[in-house]
């Protein structure tokens, strides 16, 4: 009998024994820097001349692992196995794929220092941020394996005298699981696995930022008993493998997180059939945001400075829910902006493997992008603290602040993804609401304020798909808080929810007269 779900419990680096068993893993994995990994198409190892360089974004000459990269005969050769596999995996009794994952969430807890290691030298994740992916990589797996179990069943329909009703769930087919590099292990496993514990078979593209974790992650699908084709690694340059994946005929659904650009381009691709296609491609696609807290005249002050620069900071703002905004009412903005600083002001900065507060950036694109961001915040608004790069030997950004921040500024409506918070003032809670709804994206926000009455308003009127009270605006948990966005923000496909499995499913009624 399978016990309900439980969220894994995050490592408390407070006790010297899970200090001593991080450096022992961070060890292990830094003698293993330099190895060359191949491509997985039905379970075989693939190796190519081409190679994806993965460097250590807090040390950027230091390489951490060399790729195999996937060209577009790897992509054929991979879509022929997961056709062959998808013949017999859609089959398997839905029970049997969801121990296959109950396996990995076993084997991933026992060696999570291992994996967070990895993390922390080829994403710049501190330890408590790499921990935390881990474990929701944890909760990804156990939820939707248990997920498939309730779904397997034949569904409830009304009764009709005479007839025998069934409406049950099956797989859709092959699939494109397209993965990001800010949570290479949760987002990359969460995307992967319920695609395939829907019955579905999957090419995965990990980013080319984070392609050895996802190695990694793929061997522990295969430790756990995944049959050969299921799954299928294939790393490779988005511009020669990407559009040609999305737009293939024989794909039939879409899994995506990044960007709002490429998200588009993707569902754009996605709505075009080609010779040979005989379905309407399914997209899945979470796109980042412009997410804000909202601060109201009787809030919390030292609770919201926390809340603020916790969602604004943590892992230097690359996540798609970093509160990149904070609008604070004027009667309390001058009191709150000192609190804010002076939090942000005791960041310290270096390597993720030292586990400093803040960590760098991913690559030198980002690191150019965020710098020529504050540079056009410096003319949007005034510089409260940080506004250069960092330690030049990684892609280091100070933590940067920008206040009197006018709410259509570039600095208050594009998403940055580093570690730049602009600080807009309203002039009373209808406004501030009004600024927070103000731009094309809608993934998370979180409100500040002890008036009931302004927080049922906002619960019906600030339009994101994850709206939090009183906390922080990141930190989504696997089924506590199905994940997904409106607007620019993607399908709204809240993640670690009952509806997600469904989006790789298609309902089927099969009646029969007596």
């Amino acid at each position: 009998m399978m016990v309900p779900f439980v969220n894994e419990t995050l490592v408390d680096f407070r006790q010297e024994s899970n200090r001593d068993k991080m450096q022992e893993a961070l060890h292990s994995v830094e003698a293993e820097f330099g190895r060359e990994y191949p491509l997985v198409i039905g379970g075989e190892r693939i190796w190519t001349e081409r190679k994806i360089a993965s460097n250590n974004p807090s040390r950027k000459n230091e390489v951490v692992g060399y790729v195999a990269q996937a060209g577009r005969a790897e992509v054929e050769r991979a879509l022929a196995s997961a056709a062959l596999a998808w013949g017999s995996w859609q089959k398997t009794d839905p029970a049997a794929r969801a121990a296959v994952l109950f396996k990995a969430a076993a084997l991933l807890r026992r060696r999570k220092f291992e994996f967070s290691a990895w993390m922390v030298y080829e994403e710049g994740k501190n330890w408590v941020e790499a921990d935390a992916d881990t474990a929701e990589a944890i909760d990804f797996m156990e939820y939707y394996g248990r997920e498939m179990v309730r779904l397997s069943v034949s569904q409830p329909t009304t009764p009709l005298a005479g007839e025998d009703n069934r409406l049950t769930y099956i797989p859709l087919g092959v699939g494109a699981v397209i993965a990001p590099w800010n949570f290479p292990l949760a987002i990359l496993l969460g995307m992967t696995t319920a695609a395939i514990v829907a019955g579905n078979t999957v090419l995965l593209k990990p980013a080319s930022t984070a392609p050895v974790i996802a190695y990694k992650a793929v061997e522990l699908l295969a430790e756990a008993g995944l049959p050969a084709g299921v799954v299928n690694y294939l790393p490779g340059d988005g511009g020669e493998i990407g559009d040609f994946l999305v737009s293939h005929p024989q794909i039939r659904f879409v899994s995506f997180t990044g960007s709002r650009a490429v998200g588009l381009r993707i569902n754009e691709l996605a709505a075009k059939p080609n010779a040979g296609q005989i379905w309407l491609k399914r997209v899945v696609a979470e796109m980042g945001g412009k997410d804000a807290v909202l601060v109201d005249e009787d809030a919390d002050l030292d609770a919201a400075a926390e809340g603020i620069v916790a969602s604004a900071f943590g892992f230097q703002g690359q996540k798609c829910s970093a509160g990149s905004r904070a609008i604070i009412h004027e009667k309390v903005y001058d009191a709150l902006s000192e609190k804010i600083v002076a939090r942000t002001r005791a960041l310290e900065q270096g390597p993720a493997d030292a586990n400093f507060a803040s960590g760098p950036v991913i690559d030198a694109k980002a690191l150019e992008k965020v710098l020529n961001y504050i540079e056009i915040g410096k003319k949007e608004g005034k510089l409260l603290l940080g506004g250069e790069a960092g330690a030049p030997d990684g892609y280091y950004v100070r933590p940067t602040i920008f206040g009197d921040v006018p709410p259509q500024a570039r600095i208050a409506q594009e998403e940055i993804f580093g570690p730049v918070l602009a600080l807009i003032k309203a002039r009373d809670f209808a406004q501030g609401l009004e600024i927070f709804n103000g731009t094309e994206y809608g993934l998370t926000g979180s409100f500040y304020s002890g008036n009931r009455e302004h927080l049922e308003i906002a619960r019906r009127e600030m339009h994101v798909g994850n709206l939090y009270f009183n906390r922080k605006c990141t930190g989504a948990l696997v089924g506590v808080h199905p994940f997904g966005g409106f607007n620019m923000s993607g399908t709204d496909s809240k993640a670690g929810g009952p509806d997600y499995l469904l989006l790789f499913t298609q309902a089927k009624s099969v009646s029969e007269k007596f």
